[in-house]
């Protein structure tokens, strides 16, 4: 191995290139994958119950989102460097435990501030534990085994986005030891002590040779830009606009402008910038960042705003609500099988996955507008089939599309800043969508439709969903930018 070493774990000799613990060690590193997914979904069914026990403003259930996603962007890109700077085994146990030590926080959170404070952790930590595991899969499998041990985070990911929804109303309704909302996070007491008491066994120590050092000013210019956009966003409409929320925009441009000065003079310094500001120079690249931002953005939010209509505006159960986004889920996976079927068709699939999408979001306006406040889940199941399959298709390429348009030296780079810039997009769809939803129902809110405001909600859901269309719509014509094909002998980001 050339750029990094592994040590063997127990039982075995010197350290050596195959792992003979490697598929144990593929499961620690799963369950911590899963650990994310679930908390990533779970919030956009339990938030209305959340926010009925806790209190708090309607930007608390922004917040409960944004909080989360907005952390993950921030730490994403430091926390690999961590991993290769003193080792993935030991950032990978940090981020595992305090990732459950946040999730305990959650659990036990007496006011909306401790809660959201509490999600932010959650991010952090995450952000440290998930990038270890792909540097520590590169290493400790042969290429023959590599696709099967990537492979393991399809059907992950296919039963956390059908399970996480419908495990997180079940929890909510069933009440278990009286808990009632805590035991979604509670939940994640029991796999994140497995995940850490395993690690410490089976998970090789590895770190790169030849790491890049931190760049901490970079990363807090990017967190201070982010967190001035996105403040904003969501504290801004309940204040009524105030003057400094529009001087908190216009200062995160600055900052990011100001970042890309440094990150620019850090690197022609020969410093190792945060982000290679050479990526930005492609094309293709700068294009799928801005595709990544709106596509993900309008992703969340509209789980968000569907999560919140369903319960506030329909009048449906937590359970109810999980269960009525399984179509959503399964499509989804559809979408991903369908996508590698016609992947021959390179950037046409991402453009296809935004066409099958519109139209699928198009479609539950229609059956919304058709069936009133009376939907049922049954009706409203084909649209939200076709909504899930477009995202699939659109998801499954658009890694490998993107990074087709960077040399193979800045993969690793270009990857996590991608990465980070699909969270940061989750955080920004929580608070603008979030934005236009409550905007929108105004008073009736915290009535709900049962006091008269189902007209109120009725009209908010179509306006966001036709917001949602036009980011897709924005979506598509952004795809354009993109590489036609990945590069034949690049190795498929996963």
């Amino acid at each position: 191995m050339s750029s990094s070493t592994v040590t063997a774990g127990p039982g075995t000799g010197p350290a050596q290139t195959l792992y003979r613990w490697r598929w144990v060690a593929l499961f620690v590193i799963l369950a911590g994958e899963i650990l994310d997914l679930l908390d990533a979904l779970i919030t956009t069914v339990a938030a209305p119950t959340i926010r009925a026990d806790l209190g708090g403003s309607a930007g608390t259930i922004q917040w409960l989102a944004a909080g989360y996603t907005l952390a993950m962007a921030i730490g994403l890109i430091t926390g690999g460097r961590l991993g290769d700077l003193y080792g993935r085994k030991r950032m990978f146990l940090i981020g595992a435990a305090g990732f459950t030590a946040g999730s305990l926080l959650c659990g036990l959170a007496v006011s909306p501030g401790m809660l959201v404070g509490s999600r932010v952790l959650q991010g952090l930590f995450g952000a440290l534990m998930l990038p270890q595991g792909i540097g520590m899969i590169k290493e400790m499998f042969p290429p023959r085994e590599m696709g099967a041990a990537f492979g393991a985070f399809g059907p992950i990911m296919g039963l956390s986005s059908v399970g996480g929804p419908v495990l997180a109303g079940w929890l909510i309704g069933a009440d278990l030891f009286g808990t009632g909302w805590r035991m979604i996070f509670l939940i994640n007491l029991p796999l994140g002590i497995a995940a850490v008491l395993a690690g410490i066994r089976f998970l090789p120590e590895s770190k790169a040779r030849h790491a890049t050092r931190l760049d901490l000013v970079g990363a807090l210019l990017a967190a201070l830009g982010a967190g001035l956009i996105v403040y904003p966003l969501v504290q801004g409409r309940e204040l009524g606009w105030p003057a400094w929320s529009f001087l908190m925009m216009a200062g995160s441009a600055l900052v990011f402008a100001f970042f890309t000065w440094y990150e620019t003079r850090k690197e022609r310094a020969g410093g190792d910038p945060l982000v290679m500001p050479s990526l930005f120079r492609k094309r293709g690249f700068s294009g799928g960042l801005t595709l990544g931002i709106v596509f993900f953005s309008g992703l969340t939010g509209f789980a968000l705003v569907f999560g919140l209509y369903t319960q506030l505006g329909l009048g449906y159960s937590p359970l109810k609500a999980g269960l009525a986004q399984i179509p959503w889920s399964l499509g989804m996976v559809v979408g991903f099988g369908l996508a590698q079927a016609v992947a021959r068709f390179g950037r046409k699939v991402i453009h296809g996955g935004t066409i099958v999408m519109t139209a699928g979001v198009a479609g539950v306006i229609a059956t919304l507008q058709a069936a009133g406040m009376g939907v049922s889940p049954w009706q409203l199941a084909p649209a939200l089939v076709v909504t899930g399959i477009g995202m699939g298709l659109l998801m499954a390429p658009f890694f490998d599309t993107v990074l087709a348009g960077v040399e193979p030296h800045e993969t690793g780079a270009a990857g996590g800043t991608l990465t980070a810039v699909q969270q940061l997009g989750g955080a920004l769809g929580a608070a603008v969508l979030g934005t236009v939803f409550f905007n929108l129902l105004g008073a009736h809110f915290e009535g709900g439709a049962g006091s008269g405001g189902g007209a109120a909600f009725e009209h908010a859901m179509n306006v966001t969903l036709w917001v949602v269309v036009g980011m897709l719509a924005l979506s598509f014509v952004v795809t354009f930018l993109l590489p036609k094909q990945p590069r034949p002998d690049q190795e498929p980001s996963h």
